[in-house]
């Protein structure tokens, strides 16, 4: 097997299932960034203070920024730019866009704290130039990775329509895990045999749950039953229905 180790060695000299590997692992990456920078963005029709709008419009810049930079390195490695294929995937599996400031927030501590644990398998990528891009992408996320959170659970507590806020965070719980991909898949596994990543989904997802559960207590929300939300779960998935 031929893994690159240094930033200037071309995919094309690569094991072909490595560089398809490869291409895919930066495609999905370019998909989850634009569609969280387009989210964040509708989103701040529903913002009224001046502190959140601002860190909102930071968050949508750097979003975009990371899409730019993925971008720049599959046109570098690949030869071609990623934009068709991100707007034909965006085309057919566009991201819901948030309704209001409650679901704005819901979405933020959800969706974004998937791909951040997404993102922490990649850190030890055993294609550099990935590695380096996801390494300066890591350090961006974790400064803002309880400020969805804090916005969040204050609101849902104080919803008094508990049946609409429960409806809010199960689908974006969904698109959370949706993020973290399926576990035990084939892809999974050879992508760890050759250590693109560090992990197979499955452990993603436990610690995920796991990250979002003290939070999800608190708002006085309950994770539904697994089969409701449509996705693969790991079946020694630690999931209190409580």
């Amino acid at each position: 097997m031929t893994s690159p180790s240094t930033a200037d060695r071309s995919l094309v000299d690569c094991d072909p299932r490595y560089r398809d590997t490869v291409i895919q692992m930066l495609r999905s990456q370019a998909w989850r960034e634009l569609s969280a920078a387009q989210l964040f963005g509708h989103g701040l029709q529903f913002v009224t203070d001046l502190r959140t709008l601002k860190f909102i419009s930071r968050h949508v810049q750097e979003e975009t920024d990371h899409y730019a930079a993925v971008a720049d390195l599959y046109q570098k490695h690949v030869g071609e730019s990623l934009e068709g294929w991100v707007a034909a995937k965006l085309a057919t599996k566009p991201i819901p866009w948030a309704t209001s400031f409650l679901e704005l927030g819901i979405a933020q501590w959800l969706y974004d704290r998937g791909g951040f644990w997404q993102l922490r398998e990649y850190e030890e990528s055993s294609w550099t130039p990935y590695k380096e891009v996801i390494g300066r992408i890591v350090d961006q996320e974790e400064g803002h990775q309880y400020h969805g959170q804090n916005i969040a659970v204050p609101l849902i507590r104080k919803e008094k329509d508990r049946e609409k806020v429960q409806r809010l965070f199960n689908e974006w719980l969904r698109q959370g895990l949706i993020c973290l991909g399926r576990p035990y898949s084939e892809g999974n596994k050879y992508a760890i045999s050759v250590g693109l990543k560090k992990r197979d989904s499955a452990e993603c997802i436990k610690d995920y749950v796991k990250d979002i559960l003290p939070a999800v207590r608190e708002a006085g929300l309950r994770l539904p039953p697994q089969e409701q939300l449509g996705v693969d779960l790991p079946d020694d998935l630690e999931w209190p229905l409580d």
